[in-house]
């Protein structure tokens, strides 16, 4: 269970803090809902308290597995397969999964392939989705700003 002011992490959406729990009627039920606002603090998500283990809210990584995380970039390339569909269907399990460092190869996969051959709409889209969860989470756990996670990041891909 969570507490207001927590900074947690939800798979599709990003990292944020828990605002407030609240309860709300569904269908004559009483259900307690988390409050997440998303680091921007212009999306807000409600999370039912219930179901946080299923949809795979967590708490924001330790200091030390960001630094891991970034250091990532600086690794060679792994290959992405040459066919958009199963690229496509693959980096969508590992963005849904709420790893971090999942999410990290997904960005790094997608922003190299980008460099050399550019990417279809829908990947782009996903690059787009997937650079802000990564990097929101960034932010929270090594207490920085996006355009510094950003800078650092392409920085370490453009080498």
């Amino acid at each position: 269970m969570f507490s207001v002011g927590d900074k947690i992490v939800h798979p599709m959406h990003g990292a944020g803090y828990v605002d407030s729990v609240v309860v709300k009627d569904v269908s004559g039920e009483k259900v307690e809902y988390y409050v997440m606002k998303i680091s921007d603090g212009r999306i807000v998500v409600m999370i039912p308290v219930g179901a946080c283990d299923a949809v795979g809210v967590r708490q924001v990584v330790s200091t030390g597995v960001a630094n891991d995380v970034m250091e990532y970039f600086n690794t060679e390339c792994e290959n992405m397969t040459d066919n958009w569909n199963r690229r496509y269907r693959e980096n969508m399990v590992r963005l849904k999964s709420g790893d971090l460092m999942q999410v990290a190869v997904v960005v790094k996969g997608l922003l190299e392939r980008d460099m050399v051959k550019g990417l279809s709409t829908g990947e782009r889209k996903m690059l787009h989705s997937a650079k802000q969860i990564l990097v929101s989470e960034l932010v929270m756990a090594l207490d920085s700003t996006e355009e510094e996670i950003e800078a650092r990041i392409l920085k370490s891909i453009a080498h």
